[in-house]
């Protein structure tokens, strides 16, 4: 056989992918020999692309090539757009060779041809790749996508992973009994552990295989290709798992101390120790409330663990490691606690005073009498097998009030104007709260109308004599033509409400389930609740932050903002401007809400878990590319955005309000990928993390400012994360459903905000955006437009396959994506080609006679451009 080959001058490989390592084994066994690379599907009559092999320039990955002569390729996107250089796309071939159809099965022909500029194209379902040269790369096909425990999966990458071990010659990755990706190698001398660490160092954990088989050669059919139903089925009795549906369970007592604490933490029952947190809903704040536990738990000397090594090893056997490595523990129990300081005066914390001067000084001219810095919880009583007490329910609102003194304390201005609380108020105090009881008709529109008056009531609250609570029961009457009734004076029925309004300087969106977990305990039980007299209240926090050393986070934050100009103003698109000498707000809205189907949200999640990023942070990436699509390609981004700042263990079952409202400036590159810019983000967001106890006031009086009108502070993003302990309310056997407001009862707190919504642990979870701008700005119609352009653009980040498109392409960047509406293409487009035709009309030749008698001619050179939108 070798005699022959040396003789050969040609050789033509096809049928299946053409292989690194099969390159290589020819090139010895030859000698002059040209080999080509040919293929095509049968459905182009066999070869329609060829490639000229030259393991020099072509190196690990051999080209599918260029098309033959009289057929053309396109590899196309998910929106039938050609694909640019080194993007994924599925592939399409027209030409001479294109079959017409298949016999009697019009069905199959349909999906199969389609028509593009009048050539017949044949999609054949493989994704394709064209490099600078203009060579196509295969990459996979396009059915190969399986969703494995939430997650969706390329196979063929993990496929392609595989084979970049020099001694493999052909990999198969399948889905088995929709539990386990298993991987079958052909190669006659590979290990399996060598095969397990190769894809834990090159893919993330939800695509390795649980099970590798080593076949020395693969099945065939007739048609030499891989035959994958012959393949042999996986034996699992003999391994030992590790995806994440088994509970691996902790093996020493650092793992078991962890273990409790993730639990307590993310209220589990169990966890496995190789389970991602990210993928159980983890977010900044629960890192952060994990990071001061183990300080505490294990007695940490400062400066041995870093919340960014947590982020990047988001696991209990991870967390362990870190804390067996490179931590040295110590038995010093002197910590650095906070204790009681029994005290009832003191200065506000930074965070009620910039509300309070808030308040006073932006909104202080608002002639629409509405309460800017309201919180308000609406609950229905969605169902009940037993009975809710109103005067029950009255004695466990105040105990809980009793509780947590925050909840009835003043604010005021002292004699030396300086911003004083005093949380010296009792509990019975008719100032510090009201409990009302109003009776309504079954029309919802009243309900609505009723709701808005109250929490626009000019004496809501009186922050002066501690009045910063509020209850009204909201409770259906039945109408008869002589009479009115109730079943029961003190009892509730399905469908009344009950509505709690807060204001924000004593509460957050952190303290919501503080707040629903102690009315429920105070109602089952219908006495006070206890508390150590010890333990630490919101305003011995205000007392210990005016005393903190902040120097380090001055130094950072001035190296945040420098050389930036923080007086600019980005270029949004506004139906009117504000005059300058207007400073106040009138706080009206103008709003619109997108709710993304469970599929994108089921996409937005497995990216966030596979790139180890919160939330919030792929939330606000986002958001960076839609405003820099948004401002014309403006590239340095400064915003402000939401922190909860419960950066200490003490503070995390506390209510108060601890919310921090931080630059985030990012410089853009109009060249990075989404996933470029997600990276950065992410260290940016991670960077912040420890510096977010620094107050806002102190960054702005480093740079000369005051919070009136700076204009970073009035593009706002936040990302909330509900869970279910937030959205209902038990009382006894009776369940309150959490309802949403009327969208004329919201506020406009900036100029423009963004807040995304998510509950990533409900099966059908939900995921939800909501613009809120200011009317004095943005007619509704505007940022309902808006609204739909965020939108588009966030479906061609995470649209699926399911809707026959590709998964989200990462190397995209980002000038790639377009907040141009499909239906608005087609009328951009005439307009510019009518324009064009105009400008060619008007742009003539002209000649004149210069000084000399000669004619000189004088071109008129035309350039059209097109903004970039």
């Amino acid at each position: 056989m070798h005699f022959i080959l040396k003789y050969l001058r040609s050789l033509c490989t096809g049928g299946e992918r053409c292989s690194f390592n099969l390159i290589q084994l020819l090139e010895s066994t030859t000698k002059n020999c040209h080999i080509w690379n040919l293929c095509g599907p049968a459905e182009t009559t066999l070869q329609s692309i060829f490639h000229q092999v030259n393991l020099i320039n072509d190196g690990q990955s051999i080209p599918l090539g260029k098309p033959l002569p009289n057929y053309r390729c396109i590899p196309q996107d998910s929106f039938d757009q050609p694909q640019n250089v080194h993007s994924d796309g599925e592939l399409l071939v027209s030409g001479v060779g294109i079959f017409a159809g298949y016999l009697n099965r019009d069905d199959l022909t349909a999906k199969a041809l389609v028509q593009i500029d009048n050539q017949l194209y044949y999609r054949t379902g493989d994704l394709a790749q064209m490099d600078n040269n203009g060579l196509l790369h295969y990459k996979g096909r396009k059915d190969h996508q399986i969703k494995l425990h939430g997650q969706r999966i390329e196979l063929g990458e993990i496929e392609q992973c595989l084979l970049k071990v020099p001694s493999i010659s052909a990999s198969v990755v399948m889905k088995w009994n929709d539990d386990h990706l298993v991987a079958y190698v052909q190669s006659s001398d590979i290990d399996h552990n060598v095969l397990r660490q190769h894809c834990q160092s090159h893919l993330p954990p939800h695509m390795i295989p649980s099970l590798f088989i080593i076949l020395n050669k693969f099945p065939l059919n007739a048609n030499s290709k891989i035959d994958r139903k012959r393949l042999p089925p996986p034996d699992f009795s003999s391994i030992h798992l590790t995806n994440h549906n088994e509970l691996l369970l902790p093996m020493n007592e650092t793992e078991i101390i962890i273990h409790q604490i993730w639990c307590d933490v993310l209220k589990q029952k169990q966890i496995s120790t190789k389970t991602n947190i990210f993928t159980l809903g983890g977010h900044s704040l629960l890192i952060m409330q994990l990071f001061h536990r183990y300080k505490t738990e294990f007695h940490l000397k400062p400066n041995t663990l870093s919340i960014a090594d947590l982020f990047q090893h988001p696991t209990i056997t991870h967390h362990a490691q870190l804390i067996h490595q490179n931590i040295n523990i110590t038995q010093n129990k002197d910590r650095d606690h906070w204790y009681s300081l029994h005290i009832n005066h003191a200065l506000v914390s930074y965070a009620q005073e910039r509300i309070f001067l808030d308040d006073q000084i932006r909104f202080s001219s608002t002639h629409n009498n509405t309460n800017m810095y309201v919180i308000p919880l609406i609950y229905q009583i969605s169902s009940m097998n037993g009975s809710i007490s109103i005067s029950q329910l009255k004695r466990a609102f105040e105990f809980t009030i009793s509780k947590h003194s925050i909840l009835r304390t003043a604010l005021y201005l002292d004699t030396n104007g300086v911003i004083m609380q005093d949380a010296s108020l009792l509990s019975n105090a008719f100032e510090t709260h009201t409990f009302s009881v109003i009776n309504i008709s079954n029309e919802e529109h009243e309900k609505n109308e009723i709701v808005k008056k109250i929490l626009n009531q000019s004496d809501l609250f009186d922050l002066s004599k501690g009045h910063v609570i509020n209850c009204h029961i909201l409770r259906h009457y039945h109408q008869s033509q002589d009479s009115i009734s109730y079943e029961n004076d003190d009892l509730l029925g399905e469908n009344d409400h009950i509505l709690i309004s807060i204001h924000h300087a004593m509460f957050d969106g952190a303290s919501t389930s503080i707040f629903l977990r102690d009315l429920s305990l105070a109602y089952q039980s219908d006495k006070s609740l206890s508390a150590d007299d010890n333990s630490l209240e919101y305003i011995d926090y205000s007392v210990y932050e005016h005393i903190m050393d902040m120097s380090l986070s001055q130094q950072f934050w001035h190296s945040q903002l420098e050389a930036y100009n923080i007086e600019r103003q980005l270029s949004l698109p506004v139906d009117r401007q504000r005059s300058s000498t207007e400073q106040q707000r009138s706080g009206l809205a103008s709003t619109a809400e997108i709710n993304f189907d469970n599929e994108l949200c089921t996409s937005f999640l497995n990216y966030a878990s596979s790139h180890h990023l919160t939330l919030f942070q792929l939330g606000l990436s986002i958001f960076y590319v839609f405003l820099f699509k948004l401002t014309y390609g403006d590239s340095d981004l400064c915003i402000s955005a939401i922190n909860a700042n419960r950066y200490r263990n003490e503070l995390v079952n506390m209510i108060g309000m601890f919310v921090s409202t931080l630059p985030y400036r990012l410089e853009v590159d109009s060249h990075w990928s989404f996933d470029e810019l997600v990276q950065h983000v992410r260290g940016k967001c991670l960077s912040i993390l420890e510096h977010s106890h620094y107050p806002l006031q102190h960054i702005l009086g480093d740079n000369r400012l005051n919070q009136s009108n700076v204009p970073f502070l009035e593009t706002m993003f936040d990302f909330i994360s509900v869970s279910n302990d937030i959205e209902h309310l038990n009382l006894y056997d009776a369940n309150l459903e959490q309802m949403s407001l009327e969208q004329s009862t919201e506020v406009s707190k900036f100029d423009f905000s963004l807040t995304f919504v998510c509950n990533p642990l409900l099966d059908n979870k939900k995921l939800s955006c909501r613009f809120v701008c200011s009317h004095d700005l943005f007619e509704t119609s505007t940022i309902s437009k808006i609204a739909q352009r965020f939108q588009y653009m966030f479906e061609q980040l995470f649209e699926t396959k399911s809707r026959n498109t590709s998964m989200i392409d990462i190397s995209l960047s980002m000038e790639k994506l377009s907040v141009i509406l499909p239906d608005e293409a087609e009328e951009v487009e005439l307009v510019m080609f009518q324009r064009l035709k105009d400008i060619a009309n008007e742009g003539k030749f002209i000649g004149f006679l210069g000084d000399s008698g000669q004619k000189d001619e004088v071109h008129v050179f035309l350039d059209v451009t097109r903004d970039r939108i």
